[in-house]
């Protein structure tokens, strides 16, 4: 059977995988977590329990080529909607209002968000999207100027029939 020591430090070794953390910070970690397993293992009740929250300012978070979680601190994302859904089960409207992120900020990095408008206007995305709002009110138009003609305003409802 491992010895507390080791067990430690595999959690932390697990821990710093996806984490960032300085040779200090490893150490720390390392006897702050020795300390609760052997806490644990007496059977007291394990102090100062509480999860870790990133120290970083929204502004922080988006930066030009990645945008970092401000729930679990993990970096490296392009965009932040597939993370929040399947590591934290939360929705992008969910986590805006949590920390206070305006609802038109993208939640996705600076050059990503470039990039795909840069690419959306050399295929003429923009234009499509022009041309077919003026068919739908068009239509629309139509469909009004028809049912004026008709002297209603649309078809005409059946009266409802009585029980005698």
């Amino acid at each position: 059977m491992a010895t507390l020591v080791e067990i430690a430090a595999q959690l932390v070794a697990s821990h710093a995988s996806s984490t960032p953390m300085t040779s200090d910070e490893l150490l720390a970690e390392i006897s702050k977590v020795h300390s609760a397993l052997k806490n644990l293992e007496a059977g007291q009740a394990v102090e100062g329990v509480e999860e870790a929250k990133p120290q970083l300012s929204v502004k922080e978070a988006f930066k030009k080529n990645e945008v970092v979680c401000l729930i679990c601190g993990k970096g490296g994302f392009k965009t932040l909607a597939r993370h929040l859904s399947t590591a934290h089960d939360m929705k992008p409207g969910a986590y805006k209002k949590q920390f206070g992120i305006a609802s038109g900020q993208a939640l996705s990095a600076r050059s990503y968000s470039e990039s795909r408008r840069k690419m959306a206007q050399d295929r003429g995305l923009a234009d499509n999207l022009a041309k077919a709002r003026q068919v739908r009110m068009a239509n629309i138009e139509a469909k009004k100027g028809t049912a004026a003609a008709k002297g209603g305003k649309g078809p005409k409802a059946k009266a409802p029939r009585v029980k005698k």
